[in-house]
């Protein structure tokens, strides 16, 4: 039962982007699209995941004066992976998200689940955080991407919803995104004092 509601804590009540307002940098810059957000989304994912895991595994062979780095070094090895297999397998999506795959590194939120989480507990709990983290993050990219391709081009992972001349440039734009970010914030805040 604590697995699930470990996984279910990243979706929800700590969404990373939502609740903890952790990784604004990626959100903010590739969410022009829904298929951006959920490709940087699930990178993530796949980084959170993995870095959990082997972190877990590892944390009480690592000295405490070279934890962090080493935890970076651990993260490092992990997005190599997504950035090399992204660059091979879809070469598009890579292009989109250019220079954010490499920062996965020192998102603040891969880091701070190995930290928090993972360097104190076991393999399966930390594989359902970063599980968790990881979708809710996913999520919340792809929400926002998607509202800010719809409200600004008029399609949704670009199939057309509504006429280009409706669109509003301005929402693909960084404005559009700190807008569209503010209001679905303050929508998860309602929802929350709401419940």
């Amino acid at each position: 039962m604590s697995h699930i509601k470990t996984f279910t804590n990243g979706l929800f009540r700590e969404n990373p982007t939502f609740s903890l307002l952790l990784g604004m940098c990626p959100t903010l810059g590739v969410t022009t699209s829904a298929f951006n957000g959920m490709g940087m989304g699930l990178a993530t994912t796949f980084v959170l995941v993995m870095s959990n895991l082997v972190i877990s595994l590892v944390a009480n062979l690592i000295p405490d004066k070279v934890r962090i780095p080493s935890f970076i070094v651990i993260i490092a090895a992990f997005v190599t992976i997504v950035d090399f297999s992204m660059q091979a397998y879809v070469p598009a999506l890579y292009e989109s998200l250019g220079l954010f795959i490499p920062l996965i590194v020192v998102n603040c939120i891969v880091l701070g689940r190995a930290e928090a989480f993972a360097s104190k507990n076991g393999a399966i709990a930390s594989i359902f955080d970063g599980l968790g983290m990881g979708l809710g993050f996913t999520m919340s990219l792809t929400l926002l991407g998607a509202i800010r391709e719809l409200l600004g081009s008029g399609k949704i992972f670009d199939l057309t919803i509504m006429s280009d001349q409706y669109g509003m440039i301005a929402f693909v734009l960084a404005p559009g995104g700190f807008l569209v970010l503010g209001f679905l914030i303050a929508i998860v805040n309602h929802l929350r004092k709401a419940n």
